[in-house]
């Protein structure tokens, strides 16, 4: 099978009885916003012309924030407004346990970059807590765990995902779970995460029965640095040593690429 730039394959990977994941490819990181904006606005709009509402979870990183910039735009433009903003729950897939005001919080960089934009009901932003509202980042995980138990359906612990965002680091981490971490082993919906190898070093991070819970999960990954950790995730190496590999939503699994994170993996022959 090829997957050259632009393609849109499936990779067909054994995953239990979930369906195989799929792969798309687009030609630069320019491109690859443009595409999952566009493509999550309609995601959106057809989850609520199913249910009334909507539910995504955000990632943070260079792309996963450009994509939020990207559908700013589209939302400036009247022709293109398809989702009702005001019926769209968001929350995180991971947060950096610092300071509300930090500009290193993916909470702050998402709002700068499109949620304040919306004029959004408070109760549709669901912000994973801070170091200065929580003692610990074990209080804030479970301070999560219990609103996302308030807005499950009734004998549920997690509610409605239809969009769960992901990027994923050279070293194979997604979300705040990095190889080797014990929150890989971690069975609890939200998990605090001590000492990771990228700073900030403490963080808060949906755990795999969260990140697995998704209706779709599209994982977002740019660059040429990325490529061998991309080829070992899509040739099912154990989560343990590639987290981003034991993601996977109920319904579809998307790995979004450029054609530099898509470098390494296998090409059928001409």
């Amino acid at each position: 099978m090829s997957l050259s730039p632009g393609d849109r394959a499936s990779a067909e990977l054994p995953d239990g009885h979930r369906p195989p994941p799929q792969v798309v490819i687009e030609p630069d990181t320019d491109r690859l916003v443009r595409a999952v904006a566009e493509a999550l606005v309609a995601r959106l709009a057809a989850a609520q012309a199913v249910h009334g509402s909507a539910s995504v979870v955000l990632t943070g990183g260079g792309v996963g924030i450009a994509v939020l910039r990207h559908v700013a735009g589209l939302v400036a433009e009247p022709v293109r407004e398809v989702v009702d903003w005001s019926q769209v729950d968001f929350w995180w897939g991971d947060e950096r346990f610092v300071p509300a005001d930090s500009d290193d919080r993916n909470e702050r960089q998402a709002r700068t970059a499109l949620l304040d934009g919306l004029d959004l009901p408070g109760f549709r932003v669901h912000a994973m807590g801070a170091s200065d509202a929580f003692a610990t980042p074990e209080e804030a995980a479970e301070d999560y765990a219990a609103e996302l138990r308030e807005y499950a359906a009734e004998g549920r612990d997690l509610p409605r995902f239809d969009v769960l965002l992901l990027g994923m680091g050279p070293e194979g981490h997604t979300a705040s779970i990095f190889p080797g971490s014990p929150a890989v082993g971690d069975e609890r919906p939200v998990v605090a995460v001590r000492d990771c190898p990228k700073p900030p070093p403490t963080r808060v991070s949906l755990g795999f029965p969260a990140l697995t819970s998704a209706e779709e999960v599209w994982l977002l990954v740019a660059g040429e640095e990325k490529a061998p950790a991309v080829a070992r995730a899509l040739a099912g190496a154990p989560r343990d040593e590639i987290p981003a590999a034991g993601v996977h939503g109920t319904r579809a699994t998307r790995w979004l690429l450029d054609a530099a994170a898509a470098s390494r993996l296998p090409r059928a022959e001409d």
